[in-house]
């Protein structure tokens, strides 16, 4: 068996559109009420998906769920006089951002050595509590090997889960044994907590994680308040290397000697508040980043053209490359749709370790169904979408036709 991290992708979803629905996501308040673009939106995610097929071999995506949702419609007894938001909820195009898609155990380890994933419940936003019985049905699809995957429910409502976007792993290769790190909040401050400790903890426990192998970190108040509602705002991690703002975590040398002593190995690059504030970090999402391992044995950071246009990210971007760190190449990739809603690259991605011969065919990426997704979105996603727009039926109709228009050219019409 040949396992290998694949990022899996979500295709952005030709509902999307601007509404604010996630509180505390600074960029998502701040775009509330503007126009979007869903076909360059989803074309902007597939030409990401295809720069990573290049770089590293192999690429993964998932489909984008029903929308409107006429179960949540009905579930919110709609009728023209609930607020603009609560109307909105239904036609979410938020599973585009797949890092909140499940948590992922690769089978090395877990106590059963099959792969576990526990579809995130999200259960602290309304537009997003709605996915993950549909995000789960696409898993059992693309994960449906029994011998290699274990897919799991959602954790008990009671505990709020956000998934991969506050798990990390570290490992001196993919395929090798790793140290998991959990991250979640605490509640009682500005902005909701999202990801709950006991959550956190529970997914270890199903997952049949060592418990010597397992890390839970606190994630630092004032990045939840200054916008970081996941960890994956102010830090990411590949192979042995943490990449992390100062301010990512509640105890930040705490965290270090935590992490360390599960996994001596670790090394840190943390970006100091002199160099790149809080803010500056949130504002341009350089630590929102896919952090791959190249064919080459290298690392690279991918980030979103922000960063570029931040003197203060990129000079330290810059800087760090002058040195001889484990961090080699830093590429831009334009997000600017998914960016404006709140989502960077790795917000867009899910990360799975395994062979890709064990995965459902349908959902990896190459060359000619890269151009049968971009035609088909060319062809059937809306161009425009105004706020006026959702919750119309000329705009239900088009979105619905949009959606199986991709699932019967995918070959994955089981999901309409």
């Amino acid at each position: 068996m040949s396992r290998t991290e694949i990022n899996f992708d979500g295709i952005v979803g030709p509902s999307h559109n601007y509404a604010g629905l996630s509180l505390g996501n600074i960029a998502s308040a701040s775009h509330a009420g503007d126009a979007s673009y869903p076909r360059a939106a989803a074309l902007q995610g597939v030409a990401k998906m295809r720069g990573n097929l290049a770089r590293l071999g192999v690429q993964g995506y998932l489909l984008p769920l029903p929308r409107p949702n006429i179960a949540l419609q009905a579930a919110l007894a709609l009728d023209g006089s609930e607020p603009a938001q609560l109307r909105a909820a239904p036609w979410s195009a938020s599973s585009m951002w797949t890092a909140n898609a499940a948590t992922v155990s690769p089978a090395p380890d877990t106590a059963d050595g099959r792969c576990h994933l526990t579809p995130a419940n999200l259960v602290t936003m309304l537009h997003r509590a709605q996915e993950w019985p549909d995000t789960k049905r696409q898993l059992d699809i693309a994960f449906g090997d029994t011998r290699h995957f274990v897919i799991h429910d959602a954790v008990p409502p009671s505990f709020g889960d956000e998934g991969a976007a506050n798990h990390m792993r570290l490992c001196d290769s993919h395929d090798a044994p790793g140290v998991e790190v959990f991250v979640y909040g605490r509640t009682g401050g500005r902005f909701p907590a999202r990801q709950h400790e006991q959550a956190s903890r529970l997914v270890a426990r199903a997952h049949g994680l060592d418990p010597a192998s397992t890390v839970f970190i606190e994630q630092n108040p004032a990045a939840i308040e200054a916008g970081a509602f996941h960890n994956d705002v102010v830090a990411v991690a590949n192979g042995r290397v943490l990449f992390t703002h100062a301010e990512a975590f509640a105890d930040q040398q705490g965290a270090y000697d935590t992490i360390r002593a599960a996994y001596p190995a670790l090394e840190i690059v943390e970006v100091p508040s002199s160099a790149v504030t809080l803010q500056e970090a949130i504002r341009t999402y350089l630590f929102n980043a896919q952090l791959v391992t190249l064919p080459d044995s290298t690392m690279a950071l991918i980030v979103p053209e922000e960063c570029r246009e931040s003197s203060a990210v990129w000079g330290w971007c810059e800087a760090m490359l002058e040195g001889n760190g484990p961090i080699r190449q830093v590429i831009p990739v334009d997000v600017r749709q998914s960016m404006a809603n709140g989502g960077g690259p790795a917000c867009l991605r899910l990360r799975m370790v395994c062979d890709p011969a064990t995965v459902d065919p349908r959902f990896l990426l190459d060359e000619a169904r890269a151009d049968l997704i971009e035609r088909t979105i060319a062809a059937h996603w809306p161009e425009q979408i105004d706020p006026s727009d959702v919750g119309t039926q000329s705009l239900a109709t088009s979105v619905i036709a949009a959606r199986l228009a991709l699932l019967d050219a995918l070959d994955l019409a089981q999901l309409g």
